[in-house]
């Protein structure tokens, strides 16, 4: 291992709790559910906790800062590790040098911890306390359901399913949060979080614009000349509207409260733009009128004025 310090990318001079948030932001980033089959980064994981380990603890962190031991918490000057030591032992006591000057099995498992972490009968400490990861999802759902609210089911990486709450005006690229179903924290510490990334389907013929529903509505000609009344959809259902006669295309209505609920409850308002669609085949009889009419001083305005003034 490098020296803690760098390792953790901080200073000798960082406090216990900067420490101990350098080290979990890296936990974070390289823990190996995060990074499944990654040997180089479960490599730094392993070696970002080594140097917590030691840092983390204020007799080891000073004895390190003063030169008495190294990066791996052993002695400085200490040779051949701990297996070098073990045959020197076990040849004193075959007759070697004295028995004072060997180790009994209660100080060699004192050092082996001192030196290593680790006890004869057992493994490394991990008295670690880390949340766990957070983990982001994608889920795609319906213009209608995000404009009304709904339910949808989403399966997660441990493959456990859950059927998640969409209130209604989600809007697309929204994110919502999942309390605890991220990867599971270690030594007691909390799950962390799913977070799920909202994808908004267009719809077939509205659009949203804040909380206000845009429908650009079709009307016939004798509709748009005559006026009438005529169905249109809304997202709560179909509704009756009144054309009004002479209408043209562009003429814009507003139904008022059919648009998107806010968080307070208030609904947005739905437009309706006409446009004015004239018959797929023209009989002979629309011609003719159409020829009549043409003729009058009503049919001479100029329709294209403005390109004029530009």
């Amino acid at each position: 291992m490098a020296d803690p310090y760098k390792t953790l990318g901080v200073s000798p001079g960082s406090t216990a709790d900067e420490i101990k948030k350098a080290y979990r932001k890296l936990a974070k980033k390289l823990h190996p559910d995060v990074n499944p089959g990654n040997k180089k980064v479960e490599t730094q994981f392993k070696e970002a906790t080594a140097a917590y380990d030691l840092l983390s603890d204020a007799e080891k962190r000073r004895r390190f800062d003063s030169g008495e031991i190294d990066d791996q918490g052993n002695p400085r000057g200490f040779a051949g590790g701990w297996g070098a030591g073990r045959t020197a032992g076990a040849g004193a006591r075959r007759g070697g040098r004295p028995a004072d000057a060997g180790i009994d099995d209660s100080m060699a498992d004192d050092i082996f911890r001192d030196f290593f972490n680790f006890g004869r009968g057992g493994g490394a400490r991990t008295n670690i306390r880390m949340r766990g990861a957070d983990v982001a999802y994608k889920t795609e759902i319906s213009f209608l359901d995000a404009a009304r609210g709904a339910k949808t089911r989403i399966t997660l990486s441990d493959g456990k399913t859950i059927d998640m709450t969409i209130q209604a005006g989600t809007e697309d690229g929204q994110t919502l949060r999942l309390k605890g179903q991220g990867l599971p924290g270690q030594g007691g510490g909390a799950n962390g979080d799913a977070f799920v990334e909202i994808t908004v389907k267009p719809h077939p013929y509205f659009e949203r614009e804040d909380n206000d529903i845009l429908l650009e509505c079709p009307i016939s000609l004798n509709e748009a000349v005559l006026g009438g009344s005529i169905t249109i959809p809304t997202i709560d259902g179909n509704v009756a509207l009144k054309v009004p006669k002479n209408s043209n295309t562009g003429t814009q209505l507003r139904l008022k409260g059919k648009g998107i609920a806010d968080a307070k409850g208030q609904r947005g308002d739905q437009y309706v733009r006409f446009v004015v669609v004239l018959p797929k085949q023209i009989d002979r009889d629309l011609e003719s009128a159409i020829e009549r009419w043409a003729k009058t001083d009503a049919a001479k305005q100029d329709v294209r004025e403005k390109f004029s003034k530009a």
